[in-house]
């Protein structure tokens, strides 16, 4: 392989997750030319990672914009530029870690003659010239993209999210939290926000756990997340009005900067949480509807994080919940649990 192309368009914490195949892919082909296809905003988790030689950027919203606006042929010119734009790389290996119809275009469009996707569906399937089907221990965290990198006979040996900042956008987040007289490692995100809320934990819990996490261990909450997470976050500070929202407040290289600077991460299962883990910060992840990585250290290592899963018999349900809303999964993570668990990840007695 001389010059490989990587797609994995989004999410959050499928990137981080997905971080470890550059580094395997350098450790194998030293010398090869590694490109990542991604989506806007969520390139700058892969910006300064040494392994990755460029960034492709994929106009998805533009795109989307197009269609939606009705302007077919000016799409149909815009794809057209965007594989010529590809396609002129000479790409010989393009794999496609998401596996989806979306995905497998894109890395057909590459023009690559071996194309490589991962448990690829939805068709995307005939797009490719191998198939690897997805699979590996899902107690491990990144499982999935090591058992890939195992099947390309990928050293895997140190497969583990790993993330590097962006000096500016660190330097801007550094100063957003002293003007909030906060210090690096003397404050404790909260990421309580996902697109699905299923995944979400409880307003009341949040609000419960701030004042505890803030006596017991020293660190002040802040909560992270995106624009649209505003109006959810004005409902948690609310009742705990001691958190510092930074919530629609930072870009995501500077929230990652927040991050690798916490004292400790607690969040549910979310891209700001599986970077406390890329970022080996002591972390409580909690699950309810999804399935968990509990493995979440190098081997010989402790884990970085401490995670919370009931193991319910409907748990996990994905996005086919049986409990007609009550997210007994969740409900029943108290707020003391966290807190302990939290403790046991800083090792303070509790």
């Amino acid at each position: 392989m001389r010059r490989i192309l990587i797609i994995r368009t989004s999410a959050i914490g499928d990137v981080v997750f997905a971080s470890p195949i550059a580094a395997a892919l350098k450790r194998r082909y030293p010398t090869a030319h590694i490109a990542w296809l991604v989506e806007p905003g969520i390139d700058s988790l892969i910006r300064q990672d040494p392994n990755i030689d460029e960034r492709i950027l994929w106009p998805k919203a533009e795109w989307k914009a197009l269609w939606r606006d009705g302007k077919k042929l000016e799409l149909l010119r815009r794809v057209f530029a965007f594989r010529k734009k590809l396609r002129e790389q000479h790409f010989d290996t393009a794999l496609d870690l998401q596996g989806l119809l979306k995905s497998g275009v894109l890395t057909w469009l590459s023009g690559a003659p071996q194309r490589i996707g991962l448990g690829s569906r939805e068709g995307s399937q005939w797009l490719m010239t191998k198939v690897v089907k997805r699979g590996g221990d899902p107690a491990l965290i990144s499982s999935e993209y090591r058992y890939l990198a195992q099947q390309l006979e990928l050293d895997t040996n140190d497969f583990m999210p790993m993330l590097y900042l962006d000096p500016q956008a660190e330097a801007q987040a550094l100063t957003r939290l002293a003007e909030r007289g906060l210090m690096p490692g003397k404050y404790a995100v909260f990421a309580a926000f996902t697109t699905r809320p299923q995944k979400h934990w409880f307003v009341d819990a949040w609000q419960k756990l701030a004042p505890m996490v803030e006596q017991q261990t020293g660190l002040k909450p802040v909560l992270l997340g995106g624009p649209a997470d505003k109006n959810a976050a004005d409902d948690i500070i609310k009742g705990a009005p001691s958190i510092v929202n930074l919530v629609g407040q930072t870009n995501l290289a500077e929230a990652a900067a927040i991050v690798a600077h916490a004292g400790a991460v607690i969040g549910v299962d979310t891209g700001l949480t599986h970077m406390g883990i890329a970022f080996a910060r002591p972390t409580v992840a909690i699950f309810g509807s999804t399935c968990p990585y509990t493995i979440t250290g190098r081997e010989g290592e402790r884990n970085r994080a401490k995670v919370i899963w009931l193991g319910l018999a409907c748990s996990p349900c994905r996005r086919k919940p049986t409990c007609g809303g009550a997210w007994t999964c969740l409900r029943d993570i108290s707020a003391e649990r966290v807190l302990v668990e939290l403790q046991l990840a800083m090792d303070v007695t509790p």
